[in-house]
């Protein structure tokens, strides 16, 4: 049935391994969520609190006691040979437990010994012996001796009280722990509904999801234009964008050449007509200045240097760039405008267009297949969802549900007669620790009385009720001590060897997991079966399926479908190929035909238009004669120079009219710089731009305007011709991505059925909550606690009962004391006082008087 139940995982778990990953770029990621988990109740962790000092103190005494590793072997071979023929093992299995076998034995000794070692002390007392005659020998030392017996005998007495509070503590915290567990059994059942009835839903969730990946694969489908048709067009758009930018270049370049053209016929009229009134007008001024300086004055021998240097310099007023001869460019102006009648960047402005469209002519070219791949989807859905309607999940959940709920009604049935019988356990524990108390009681109060009575000038015979108390407790406490501490080491002895063996045999391998091993031994505990567990479980003992790995896997909180190896007793596929249907998904894909002949990038008016402009002779205009005028100046020198120092020569002349003269006509030439030259020079730097730019616009022109027509009809071709291989290059990437959306939501099920589907936390909770918390840490160590207490307390009741036996003779009223003359050298006289020198009640009649002097002696 547990097989049934993991059957339901297989759903989810299938792979595509026949499908080998075609991914050249990661797809979109897709957001699935998380599998719906809900947080288990147990906490299978214990702490016992101040108690687990002595826990850990018992622990180290068993190491001391029992210090060798698991053996692993000689349980297996105990295990096969099913617990016969064992004599082989015999020296292995005696070595390991010998620590317990001499504790044992010694407990054992002490069971039978005590009672016997009482029995003679009893009737060796009786004979007035073994301290039973009542009579005691004044010593020296007595004080000394005492004192050191009472401080030995309270010092015991506290070891002794110190074991039984320990026995009682674990006695207590064993009975605690019992009632305390039945929470901790239902919190265990509670994860295991948990577990059962939320795994559906965590199934249901993972198929759900299938829906986030069909709707993402419609999405993509329904945008097939804006995916494939920009991917298609961004492959193509490498050849095909720089042919056409090279085609607006050159519609521009068109443009720029008549601007230029435009610019230099202008510039050139405007020069040659400026320079001819700019040479009448200087002509004028030479004119003018050459009649002042022909006047009288310029004869007076002051002045006539000055106006020779004037006289002089006058042929510089002239111009000296000759524009008249250059070339006229109206012919290739003509031409150029000609062409500019076809609007060329209309035309590759609708290449551009034609090519922009091309996402809307793959949308409308795969219209019929995204309806296809629609149906597809709807069927893989279809049969998911039937796939999982067809598995008896309620049935096998009811089935779980009431095998569970037949064990909690069960537990709770038999769990009061558990602590019924645990209560009758604490309370013989308690009369064991009352035994040992009521010795306690009676050496406690036999040292109080005893010591608080004593008297230490009273003689032997003559000491008080009270302390005479004192020693008849102690006495009692010895004679309880002989009668309970055989009774309480055969319960230590039973106790110490159940326990310690637990403790070593199951509590420390559980821990270590050294335990698990043993179990997952070949032909262990079945001699037909390699593997057991997989046996029970999944009926194939060959899968190799460990009690340790599936413990270890549940306490990670893995998924049962890992836990148990599943994948090696289903084959996934079977009952969900997604392989199937993104293989189909894949052949429709392919089946697209996109075709995009229909893109024209520039008609042939326009590439005739480009042949017309590379003719229009603008390559043939004579640049040189116009550069070697632009570089010329406008007039020989500079009439602003020529003109100030004209007024600077008038300075040097008297003052009159020659001078005012002559600054006039200098003021004539910077009227005539300024209304004249500057504006020729602005004609003129216009034309040098114009020339330059037709000069770089010119060169190569034939060239460029073949790579322009080359390049448009490479781009045409390779739209024509070769695009197919381009949308099926394209086509195979957006297929790829197609179907990693499918392998997104495969690889995403597996990981979610591996790690959070059925996570079986609970059922390493339920073996921990046995095993670890209850077996080991609440009776193992409780128990273990009790006799390590109570068997202090027995084997220190020895050294109590020797000093008990010891102190009473001090605190005790004797029957007889020692008694001495004054002159105590003399034998003789100490012979007639009686046997070696004390007296007796029959012998004087008299309740033994006391010589003083003696006593003082003493």
């Amino acid at each position: 049935m547990a097989v049934e139940l993991l059957l339901l995982l297989l759903l989810c778990g299938s792979t595509i391994s026949e499908m080998q990953p075609i991914h050249k770029s990661p797809p979109g990621t897709l957001d699935f969520g998380f599998v719906p988990v809900k947080t288990y109740d147990t906490h299978a962790y214990y702490e016992p609190g101040p108690i687990g000092i002595l826990f850990s103190i018992v622990h180290s005494f068993l190491y001391v006691v029992q210090p060798n590793s698991f053996p692993q072997e000689v349980i297996r071979k105990l295990a096969q040979q099913k617990f016969g023929n064992i004599q082989n093992d015999y020296q292995k299995a005696i070595y390991y437990e010998i620590g317990f076998i001499i504790c044992a034995a010694l407990g054992l000794l002490f069971v039978l010994l005590l009672p016997l070692v009482g029995l003679c002390f009893c009737m060796c007392r009786c004979c007035d012996n073994c301290g039973g005659e009542m009579h005691q020998r004044q010593k020296k030392n007595a004080d000394c001796r005492r004192g050191c017996f009472a401080t030995f005998l309270f010092v015991t007495s506290l070891i002794i009280s110190i074991g039984v509070l320990c026995a009682y503590a674990a006695n207590q915290h064993l009975t605690d722990q019992v009632r305390g567990a039945k929470h901790l059994m239902y919190s265990n059942f509670k994860d295991l509904r948990i577990f059962l009835n939320d795994t559906p839903g965590q199934i249901d969730y993972l198929v759900s999801q299938y829906n986030t990946t069909k709707e993402k694969v419609l999405s993509d489908l329904n945008n097939v234009g804006p995916l494939l048709g920009f991917r298609v067009q961004e492959q193509l758009g490498k050849e095909v964008r720089p042919a056409l930018d090279a085609a607006l270049a050159m519609a521009g370049a068109i443009r720029e050449t008549k601007e230029a053209l435009e610019n230099v016929s202008v510039s050139v009229e405007v020069l040659q007509e400026g320079t001819e009134r700019l040479h009448a007008n200087l002509t004028d001024v030479k004119a003018h200045l050459s009649n002042t300086l022909n006047d009288s004055a310029c004869s007076a021998p002051q002045v006539a240097s000055t106006c020779n240097m004037i006289r002089n310099s006058l042929h510089q007023l002239n111009i000296n760039a000759n524009y008249s001869g250059l070339p006229s460019v109206n012919l290739q102006l003509a031409k150029v405008n000609d062409v500019l009648k076809i609007d060329l960047s209309s035309l590759v402005q609708k290449g551009y267009t034609a090519f922009n469209d091309t996402p809307d002519l793959v949308m409308n070219q795969t219209r019929n297949i995204l309806s296809d791949i629609q149906n597809v989807l709807e069927s893989v859905g279809s049969n998911i969802t039937s796939f999982t309607k067809s598995l008896p999940v309620e049935k096998i959940i009811a089935d779980f549900t009431m095998y569970l709920s037949q064990s909690e009604a069960y537990v709770q049935d038999y769990f009061p007669v558990v602590e019924q019988y645990d209560f009758y356990r604490w309370l013989v524990c308690l009369i064991l620790c009352c035994m040992v108390i009521l010795i306690l009681v009676f050496y406690y109060l036999g040292l109080l009385c005893g010591t608080c009575g004593y008297d230490r000038h009273a003689s032997p015979t003559t000491r008080g009720c009270v302390s005479n108390t004192g020693g008849n407790f102690l006495m009692a406490g010895v004679g309880f001590s002989f009668i309970f501490s055989w009774v309480l080491m055969i319960v230590v002895v039973v106790t110490f060897v159940t326990g310690g063996n637990v403790e070593k045999l199951v509590c420390e391998p559980f821990e270590d997991k050294t335990l698990f091993k043993v179990f997952d031994t070949p032909y262990l505990l079945n001699q037909h079966w390699k593997n057991y567990l997989s046996g029970i479980l999944l009926k194939n003992p060959d899968i190799n399926l460990t009690f340790e790995k599936v413990y270890s896997d549940c306490k990670e909180n893995k998924g049962i479908y890992t836990s148990l190896h599943l994948e090696s007793l289903f084959n996934i596929n079977e009952f969900l190929n997604i392989s199937m249907y993104t293989e189909e998904v894949s052949l429709k894909i392919e089946h697209i035909n996109i075709n995009l002949s229909g893109i024209i990038l520039l008609d042939a008016p326009g590439r005739q238009n480009l042949l017309n402009f590379s003719s229009s002779g603008v390559d043939g205009i004579n640049f040189a004669a116009y550069l070697t005028e632009i570089n010329k100046s406008i007039t020989k020198v500079d009439l602003l120079s020529f003109a100030n120092d004209l007024e600077a020569r008038a300075d040097q002349l008297p003052r009159g009219a020659l001078e005012n003269a002559l600054k006039g006509h200098a003021n004539s030439i910077r009227t005539i710089h300024d209304q004249q030259v500057i504006p020729l020079e602005q004609a003129m730097s216009t034309l040098n731009r114009s020339i330059r730019l037709l000069q770089k616009t010119s060169s190569e022109l034939m060239e460029k305007v073949k790579n322009v027509i080359n390049a448009v009809n490479a781009a045409q071709l390779l739209i024509n011709n070769n695009a197919s291989l381009v949308i099926v290059q394209e086509t195979k990437k957006y297929m790829d991505m197609i179907i990693g959306y499918f392998e997104q939501y495969v690889n995403w099920v597996k990981e979610s059925v591996t790690m959070d589907v059925a996570a079986c936390k609970p059922i390493a909770n339920v073996i921990d909550t046995a095993v670890d918390i209850f077996l080991c840490s609440y009776v193992t160590d409780s128990v273990n606690t009790f006799w390590f207490g109570l068997g202090g307390c027995s084997i220190f009741l020895i050294p109590a009962i020797i000093f008990a036996v010891k102190l009473s003779k001090y605190y005790r009223r004797m029957d007889t004391e020692d008694v001495y003359d004054d002159v105590e050298t003399i034998p003789m006289k100490n012979m007639e006082n009686g046997n070696n020198g004390y007296h007796k009640e029959h012998l004087y009649g008299i309740h033994n008087p006391v010589m003083t002097s003696s006593v003082e002696q003493w």
